[in-house]
């Protein structure tokens, strides 16, 4: 019986080109405003609802942890602490990016969202409400500082 090779879709493979180049621009003097100008962009690239979801996830994190600096992560906005090897905290997925029903925010290993010995470190979101809101500015704080 032949075994199946696993492959990566278009999506899949476009986000690892992006991620190379994401890491050779890390490199350069400037490159807090190269990654705040290349998330913005990202963001105004998305089609609608997914660009104001993104838009106002960017203002919503920007606002809770300003320390953290906007960047793209596999082409996608995120959101890290500064310095060359900033480390990605949370990112946010568009929906229409990878053909499914709803956005995911995401938190990385660097977070510190740590809630004994199982924490989720994704959440779907398919709107957002003031109490959604309210939950991402708190679990944005909880992520970088631990609180």
């Amino acid at each position: 019986m032949a075994e199946k090779k696993a492959t990566f879709s278009a999506a899949e493979r476009e986000a690892m080109k992006e991620r190379a180049r994401e890491l050779k621009s890390a490199k350069s003097a400037n490159a807090d405003a190269a990654n705040l100008a290349d998330c913005l962009g990202k963001i105004k690239a998305m089609p609608e609802p997914d660009r104001a979801i993104a838009t106002r996830i960017h203002e919503l994190v920007l606002r809770v942890a300003p320390e953290l600096v906007a960047k793209t992560w596999y082409g996608m906005p995120a959101y890290a602490t500064p310095g060359k090897d900033g480390k990605v905290i949370c990112f946010f997925q568009n929906a229409q990016k990878f053909k499914v029903r709803f956005h995911t925010l995401g938190f990385s290993e660097w977070s510190k969202l740590d809630e004994g010995a199982m924490w989720p470190t994704s959440f779907a979101l398919t709107k957002l409400t003031p109490k959604i809101e309210t939950e991402i500015k708190a679990l944005v704080k909880k992520a970088v500082t631990g609180n």
